[in-house]
């Protein structure tokens, strides 16, 4: 029986489930050359290359909005209230 591929693409998107070592993983992770979005290092996909300034861009703008639903939640607690409901038969 033929080994599966550990590595290589399917329908456009990458995969690698090659296992990874710390020097593999700091070189998918940090790629000044190439753009925004590199190959994860393990697993199927892409990831955020931390060497482009726009990947820093989208984690602040996670990092904010994710904030912004925690403070939202502690609000909503403070206000609730019980709602009695009549229904009319």
């Amino acid at each position: 029986m033929p080994e599966k591929p550990t590595s290589g693409e399917l329908f456009g998107v990458p995969y690698n489930f090659e296992r990874p070592s710390l020097s593999n993983m700091l070189k998918a992770y940090w790629q000044p050359g190439e753009g925004m979005l590199v190959e994860k290092p393990f697993g199927v996909g892409y990831t955020l290359n931390l060497a482009n300034w726009r990947s820093w861009i989208v984690l602040a703008i996670a990092g904010v909005l994710l904030w912004q639903q925690q403070q939202g939640e502690d609000e909503e607690g403070a206000v609730d209230e019980a709602v009695e409901v009549v229904v009319d038969e």
